[in-house]
């Protein structure tokens, strides 16, 4: 992905997020050079890899597969800090994050406004394939058996618990426009503990064609 690309995204979900008057850190709106000297103080930051996260996870096509995030709290699984992670995410219509599963993270997908939210889950067989079984899940604390690869629909104020080992793939239900997206989870550890179905890339290679306007969470060791 470009900078160029990164930053005008980034522009369109700030204005998104004070649409849907969520708020976010007052880090958030720092640029790369307020950043400059200051990872004692903001350790758990870089090191939990908070912020900002645009990813088009390798395809090239952030519009058809892509998914933009910003990570608010989270902990670490070797300093036992914090436990738990809370992230606010935005997709688009149609705007797919591929299918994966989580090795041992449990997390509540929630819609915090905007469209609906479509999602297509499976079991993991112990080959890590897709199984032909149906998923009982809960959905806000009511348990609902969904078939395997069904189109379930989130609509803003619903949220759904997946388990470890539950693949699932998301998008923005067409014509419905863009998904507001809340995640609340054990740690979130990007590096070890995500199982894409299909070989992708998590973080894209940025090209530099001009400068950030605000540093993505892999930006952190680069520019502090």
């Amino acid at each position: 992905m470009k900078r160029s690309e990164v930053n005008t995204i980034i522009t369109d979900l700030e204005l998104f997020f004070s649409k849907h008057l969520f708020l976010l850190p007052e880090w958030a709106s720092w640029s790369h050079e307020d950043w400059k000297g200051k990872y004692d103080i903001c350790s758990e930051i870089i090191d939990n890899k908070l912020g900002w996260d645009i990813t088009d996870f390798g395809s090239g096509d952030f519009k058809k597969t892509g998914l933009s995030l910003f990570t608010i709290r989270n902990g670490n699984w070797d300093k036992k800090d914090k436990l738990y992670c809370e992230k606010i995410m935005v997709a688009d219509e149609e705007q797919e994050t591929p299918l994966h599963f989580h090795w041992n993270k449990t997390e509540d997908i929630i819609n915090r406004g905007g469209g609906n939210l479509v999602m297509e889950l499976y079991k993991a067989t112990a080959d890590d394939k897709l199984s032909d079984e149906p998923v009982t899940v809960s959905i806000d604390g009511v348990l609902t058996i969904i078939k395997a690869g069904e189109q379930l629909i989130l609509k803003p104020g619903q949220s759904i618990c997946l388990k470890s080992r539950v693949y699932h793939r998301f998008y923005g239900q067409k014509a419905k426009g863009k998904v507001l997206i809340g995640e609340v989870s054990l740690v979130n550890d990007d590096a070890n503990d995500n199982r894409f179905y299909d070989k992708i890339g998590r973080f894209p290679e940025i090209v530099e064609d001009e400068k950030p306007v605000h540093l993505l969470v892999n930006d952190y060791i680069k520019y502090i």
